[in-house]
């Protein structure tokens, strides 16, 4: 397969290359986070691979010389991809209010929720529309929760992360525009959009690597806390005498 002639299309294939780099880097860093609460941890681990995997199939899309069916049948697994992670980014979001067995509940609705949003881009032409509004309520619903946990001081990091979600929200609106710079070499909005992207998402995993060791102290405080009352009342119902 040959690359493409344009060069705006390269500098987008190369950035989406080096954004699925910075996924999988970043994944394996949080994974390797420290006393890290595992289902935590691997739910914004899954994260991060799928927008690897999403920001792979860019690359190609953008970079290679394809014919208008093999582009198009890429650009079905990618928005499955982004569908599916936005929604998990709003469970991650809920684990860190209302705890893990709430949010688990929610993860198979997560994924029918993706399932839906690849849906509505199959049936609509205007596909990157849909992503764009669908990104932008799950992604300033997340923001809306970390900005408050940053303001009650409730979860280290969440400031960060709110930080992030406004980096990521400032780089949806780059995407949608049609922002061109010549920066050495020539970059479309879709370019500049990776690059903004990639700042948000090293931000993201930079608030989470604080926030997990501290949300798996709550969880398990919790989980001391249940199994102390539980042993309450095993004791209380134990009986005091022979009854003779």
């Amino acid at each position: 397969m040959e690359l493409t002639f344009s060069l705006p299309e390269l500098t987008t294939a190369a950035t989406d290359a080096l954004l699925a780099l910075e996924c999988l880097i970043l994944m394996v860093w949080l994974w390797r986070t420290p006393a890290g609460e595992g289902w935590r941890r691997g739910l914004w681990c899954a994260v991060l691979g799928l927008l690897a995997v999403a920001s792979l199939l860019g690359a190609i899309a953008h970079g290679l010389m394809l014919s208008a069916a093999v582009r198009e049948a890429l650009w079905k697994p990618l928005y499955l991809c982004l569908g599916v992670l936005v929604a998990l980014f709003v469970v991650g979001a809920v684990a860190d209010v209302w705890g893990n067995v709430f949010a688990r509940r929610l993860v198979p609705w997560a994924v029918a929720l993706g399932a839906v949003f690849f849906g509505l881009t199959e049936l609509w032409d205007g596909a990157f529309l849909v992503f764009v509004a669908y990104e932008a309520a799950a992604l300033i619903s997340a923001l809306a929760i970390y900005a408050w946990l940053a303001a009650t001081g409730r979860l280290r990091g969440a400031a960060i992360i709110a930080v992030a979600i406004v980096v990521n929200l400032a780089a949806a609106g780059v995407q949608a525009s049609s922002l061109a710079l010549w920066l050495v070499v020539p970059f479309d909005h879709n370019g500049l959009f990776h690059l903004v992207q990639m700042v948000g998402v090293a931000l993201l995993a930079w608030g989470l690597h604080r926030s997990l060791p501290e949300a798996a102290r709550r969880s398990l405080r919790a989980g001391d806390g249940a199994v102390s009352g539980s042993r309450q009342a095993q004791h209380r119902s134990r009986p005091t005498g022979s009854g003779r």
